[in-house]
């Protein structure tokens, strides 16, 4: 049975949730603030989080960039009432694999939770994958990475695109495939998104950032990893 970890303050909100994925099947705990809710993540076993952003003692994006921090990687869908776009793309920039903004219907959410556990169906990555990208080496059971022994600083969602390119390395994979993927939900950043991690990922992995020899890009269509 899939644990749940739901981390709100609206006591009505909170009964909502829990008794309707209850009603799915899942097991619920719930947390009532920000602090509460990371002190529970970083000593539970859950496969998801349900995380307000808004939330009293501590935001959820500053919940989620802490819980990213400490190299947890367990699947995290942001609950919002904001709709602008900058808070959107920063709480993915933080780590957060999906965003429901409110209200929003409990069909979308189930579907959204339930896209969020078949990519992520134990909350791991690659178990023991240990792996070199040009001047990179990469740990993705541990999500940390160095360069000549030393350690090298890249955020939850550059680990996220380096595994799927990895998942599907020497292949041509399209800038859509990695929106949906990484991202993983239709009302995704622009394509530009991709374009800017994926520079970032070239400076770190690289010799030449301007002439990539492993990230290269396929004109028209996306990139590829080649190893």
């Amino acid at each position: 049975m899939y644990r749940i970890l739901i981390v709100e303050d609206e006591p009505q909100m909170q009964a909502g949730l829990r008794d309707n994925l209850e009603f799915e099947g899942y097991e619920v705990e719930i947390a009532g603030d920000g602090e509460s809710g990371l002190e529970m993540i970083v000593a539970g076993n859950y496969h998801l989080v349900l995380l307000d952003v808004m939330l009293p003692k501590m935001s959820g994006m500053d919940v989620c960039r802490q819980v990213r921090e400490k190299g947890l990687k367990i699947p995290i869908i942001m609950l919002t009432a904001k709709g602008e776009e900058i808070d959107k793309v920063l709480g993915l920039e933080l780590g957060a694999d999906d965003y429901v903004a409110k209200p929003f219907s409990l069909r979308e959410l189930l579907a959204r939770i339930k896209a969020v556990l078949r990519r992520n169906p134990d909350g791991a990555a690659i178990r023991g994958e240990k792996v070199e990208f040009g001047r990179l080496s990469v740990d993705f059971s541990t999500y940390t990475a160095t360069e000549n022994g030393q350690p090298v600083e890249m955020t939850h969602r550059e680990f996220e695109i380096l595994k799927f390119l990895w998942q599907h390395r020497n292949e041509v994979v399209s800038r859509d495939q990695i929106l949906t993927e990484v991202w993983g939900y239709d009302a995704a950043p622009t394509t530009r998104t991709v374009d800017n991690f994926i520079l970032k990922l070239r400076q770190k992995i690289e010799e030449e950032a301007a002439q990539p020899r492993h990230i290269v890009t396929v004109h028209g269509i996306g990139y590829k990893l080649l190893v």
